[in-house]
């Protein structure tokens, strides 16, 4: 996937690509870390693609490897996405059970080939649980394989404000649109977005997609800006990057405590 003229010209590293003896290589040198993309495949209104939370979740991790030299798994492009209902067509949802499990069989896959760290690298919000019950069933049956679970708008407070600005319960909003137009604009109709508030606020209960949106947008699409969209990039690969850096060496808190004082 390309990405914007100002993030990293260097190439990202994608397991895919490589040949067995090259990912053997990589490990041997001392790289401990994977990152496995999670995106999904689902309605985003009516000017956008259904692979909104797959480009996304890609580009960034893509980004965060130029930079960091970190391999990439291949994104899986589907998600939990129940919550869309099958009002609209294009979505393909995963159960929270089958997503859970997908990680734990990929993380098997990862730990015999070697890597004791693993980022989940999330670009849908309906997704978070169960990859949190994934971590949770990983760490328990790899207690030696460290992993950790990242949503994009959760990567830092100044990412969480760009995408949360026009709707807490974002969806296909100013933030998702802005950063397609900065990936992919050829995807964006522009033209056809319809600006809804978020009738979420206040409720009790959880409802479905189609029992809030009209049309499947939840923000201000209409005020997307590609400039912001390379923003949201830049700022969240810049600053994952940062942290994944300190989180290759990372130790438990009890191998981070200073050792006890002889008297």
């Amino acid at each position: 996937m390309p990405l914007p003229a100002s993030l990293p010209s260097q190439s990202p590293i994608l397991w895919e690509e490589l040949t067995w003896e090259e990912i053997t290589h990589l490990r041997d040198r001392g790289m401990n870390l994977v990152i496995l993309p999670v995106g999904a495949t689902e309605q985003h209104a009516l000017h956008l693609p259904v692979g909104v939370d797959t480009f996304s979740a890609t580009a960034v991790a893509h980004g965060v490897s130029a930079q960091t030299g970190i391999p990439v798994l291949p994104t899986l492009p589907y998600g939990c996405s129940l919550g869309h209902s099958k009002k609209w067509a294009g979505t393909i949802s995963l159960r929270p059970e089958t997503l859970a499990t997908l990680v734990l069989e990929i993380a098997e896959w990862v730990c015999s080939a070697g890597f004791s760290r693993i980022l989940l690298l999330n670009g849908h919000v309906t997704n978070w649980a169960p990859l949190r019950c994934g971590l949770e069933n990983v760490r328990h049956q790899y207690p030696d394989l460290r992993i950790a679970l990242r949503s994009i708008w959760e990567i830092s407070p100044k990412i969480h404000e760009f995408y949360h600005h026009d709707a807490a319960n974002f969806h296909a909003n100013c933030a998702e649109t802005s950063v397609m137009l900065a990936l992919r604009p050829d995807l964006v109709q522009l033209e056809k977005a319809v600006d809804e508030p978020d009738r979420s606020v206040g409720c009790f209960f959880a409802y479905t997609v189609n029992k809030e949106s009209v049309h499947g947008a939840v923000g201000s699409p209409s005020k997307a800006d590609e400039a912001f969209g390379k923003q949201i990039l830049e700022v969240a690969v810049s600053e994952l990057s940062e942290q994944l850096k300190r989180a290759i060496a990372e130790g438990t808190p009890l191998e981070e405590m200073p050792p006890p004082t002889v008297p």
